[in-house]
């Protein structure tokens, strides 16, 4: 029996690291269970849910030129199916609709007539600013 890429297989476990596990296959290979692979959830120390000599059921994932073969715990049981949530509908330029609730729809002239205020209003301000950091109009210089 070839490993092929896919398949699921019986397997024993021979080896525990702190990186994985190495699984002997039935066809005499050894292949490795990563400790990502081991479990659903996180997994801190891979000897809470594997130990030498435990049985496991795993699926081939990739089968390396030079031999190596990774294998999963994790992927080989059957995928719990989540209800799924309703789908929520969506509302595309949420900032727009609210813009659009507040301030009336403005025409060209009335943008260019608000936007020359505020400019000139601006102008003002820092106009008056830099003359009092320079002493104002009439101060003598030295």
């Amino acid at each position: 029996m070839s490993i092929e890429v896919g398949s699921k297989v019986q397997g024993k476990v021979t080896g525990i690291t702190n990186f994985g596990a190495f699984v002997e296959l039935p066809d005499g290979k050894t292949g490795l269970v990563h400790i990502s692979e081991v479990a659903d959830n996180y997994v801190k120390d891979i000897n809470e849910h594997l130990k030498v000599g435990d049985e496991v059921e795993v699926k081939v994932m990739n089968v390396e030129a030079d031999g190596k073969i990774g294998l999963s715990i994790r992927k080989a049981k059957p995928q719990v199916e989540r209800p799924e949530r309703p789908a929520r509908p969506r509302r595309d330029n949420r900032s727009n609709d609210r813009n659009e609730r507040h301030q009336p729809k403005e025409n060209f002239e009335q943008k260019m007539a608000r936007f020359l205020k505020d400019s000139d209003e601006r102008l003002a301000t820092l106009k008056r600013a830099t003359e009092s950091k320079r002493g104002g109009r009439g101060a003598r210089r030295g």
